[in-house]
C-alpha cells in the first residue's frame, strides 16, 4: 500500500494523495499514447511504403501537348488535409480514390458532390495564377488558356506509387482530344498510362461536364 509523507512528516491529506496520483496517471497516459502514436505512425508509414499508396496526398499535374510529346509537369503536391479542408470531404475523396479500377482512373464521385470537391482544388490551384490575373487587371498584355480540371486516382501496377491526383488539361484538348486512336511521343514509357486517363476524361467531359471545373489562368 503506497503511504505519502508530507515534508514535516505528517501523512499527506487525501487531496493530496488525489492530486499526485492524478498527475502520475496523467504523464503514464500522455506516454503511453505518444509512443503509441509513434508506433502508429511507423506503421502506416511502412504499410504505405510497402503498397505505394499514398492516399494521405494529393498531387496536382499540368499535362502538356507540344511539339508532338505528352509533357507531365507537377504544379502542387501537398497533404490532403491541405487541399480538402473538412474531415467530410476527405473521407469521400478516399472512399472514391480506392474505388478507382485500372479501366476507370477518374473519382466515382456522387454527383452532389462534385463541385465542392472540385472547388477545395481549384483554390488550391488558382493561388499559383494569381499574378497573370492581376497583370491582366493592370492592363498588361497576358495570354489566356483555360484549363479543365478533374480527380483520378490512376491504378497502375505495383511498382508505380499512387495517389490521388487532380489533373489539368486545356480544354479544347480535352472536347476534341486528338489521341484516342493513337499516341504521342513520351518523355517517360510509363506516360501511356495517362494517355488512357485522358481518354476517358474526355469521354466522361462529353457526356457528365460537372465532373470538371474550368481554371482561366493569365501568364
Amino acid at each position: 500500500m503506497l503511504t505519502l509523507f508530507a515534508a514535516d512528516g505528517d501523512f499527506i491529506s487525501e487531496s493530496g494523495k488525489k492530486i499526485i496520483i492524478t498527475v502520475v496517471v496523467s504523464v503514464v497516459t500522455s506516454a503511453a499514447a505518444f509512443l503509441f502514436g509513434r508506433y502508429y505512425g511507423r506503421y502506416k508509414a511502412h504499410r504505405e511504403w510497402q503498397s505505394k499508396e499514398f492516399m494521405n496526398r494529393v498531387i496536382v499535374s499540368l499535362n502538356i501537348f507540344a511539339e508532338g510529346f505528352l509533357r507531365i509537369r507537377t504544379v502542387l503536391e501537398r497533404s490532403i488535409e491541405e487541399v480538402f479542408l473538412n474531415p467530410i470531404a476527405i473521407e469521400k475523396i478516399q472512399h472514391a480514390a480506392r474505388n478507382c479500377t485500372p479501366d476507370n482512373p477518374m473519382l466515382p464521385v456522387p454527383k452532389e458532390d462534385r463541385w465542392f470537391l472540385l472547388n477545395f482544388v481549384l483554390n488550391a490551384v488558382a493561388e499559383h495564377f494569381v499574378t497573370g490575373h492581376v497583370k491582366r487587371d493592370a492592363g498588361e498584355r497576358v495570354a489566356i488558356v483555360k484549363y479543365a480540371l478533374f480527380l483520378t486516382c490512376e491504378v497502375v501496377g505495383d511498382e508505380r506509387i499512387r495517389k490521388v491526383r487532380a489533373m489539368l488539361v486545356r480544354q479544347d484538348v480535352l472536347v476534341d482530344f486528338p489521341y484516342m486512336d493513337s499516341v504521342p511521343q513520351f518523355e517517360n514509357h510509363w506516360h501511356i498510362d495517362r494517355i488512357k486517363t485522358l481518354r476517358k476524361a474526355s469521354d466522361l467531359y462529353q457526356k457528365e461536364p460537372d465532373n470538371f471545373l474550368m481554371l482561366e489562368v493569365c501568364v
